[in-house]
């Protein structure tokens, strides 16, 4: 079976297993969700690369805030201990607009990302294949170049309805650049479930 690389942009998986779960995110696992979606198209996932962005704190934090960054920093510490997968860590912004609305942004993950795709041939030289889930146009120009250039062929796994306003809307250009596009479905989530540890 031939050996292929995935890259999970994890706020746009956030997004969508809160779309899933109507308002609540699914849980599930980040690798095996990879090995799964990388075996529909028959290639054995090598290495996972996952992005992904601490929680916002303040410079006081709230409890809530505190409290998150804990959970956070546990999910994290189990992740990493996996040498199958590679956790790219970016930064939260808070904006807050001229009504006072607050929102927050991710910062920095495009970048990494787009560090991670431009080394896979000299890191990965074997690799002819990969996955990319995501529906973030900045990376467009990335895919382009490595697959003229580099002879990499990108799959995207996506999600996009035609609601107006929504979070989903998708551009053509994203899927015009990628090789192919799988749209992923609630299935993909569900079926990958955390395994609880059994006590020693």
């Amino acid at each position: 079976m031939k050996e292929s690389l995935v890259f999970i942009d994890e706020g746009f998986l956030d997004k969508l297993t809160k779309l899933f779960g109507d308002g609540t995110r699914i849980k599930f696992d980040k690798l095996e969700f990879a090995r799964k979606i990388a075996k529909k198209e028959g290639f054995f996932c090598k290495h996972l690369f996952y992005y992904t962005c601490p929680p916002y704190q303040s410079s006081s934090p709230s409890e809530e805030e505190v409290k998150r960054k804990k959970g956070y920093d546990k999910f994290i510490s189990a992740l990493s201990k996996n040498k199958e997968i590679t956790i790219r860590e970016g930064r939260v912004q808070k904006i807050i607009d001229e009504f006072r609305n607050k929102s927050y942004r991710q910062k920095g993950l495009d970048t990494l990302l787009t560090i991670d795709l431009s080394h896979i041939i000299g890191d990965y030289p074997e690799i002819t294949e990969i996955i990319l889930v995501s529906s973030d146009t900045d990376f467009c120009p990335i895919i382009t170049d490595i697959r003229s250039r580099n002879k990499i062929e990108v799959i995207l796994y996506t999600y996009f309805d035609r609601k107006r306003k929504s979070k989903f809307s998708l551009s053509n250009e994203l899927i015009k650049c990628c090789s192919k596009y799988r749209k992923l479905t609630k299935e993909d989530f569900t079926s990958c479930p955390i395994k609880k540890e059994k006590p020693k």
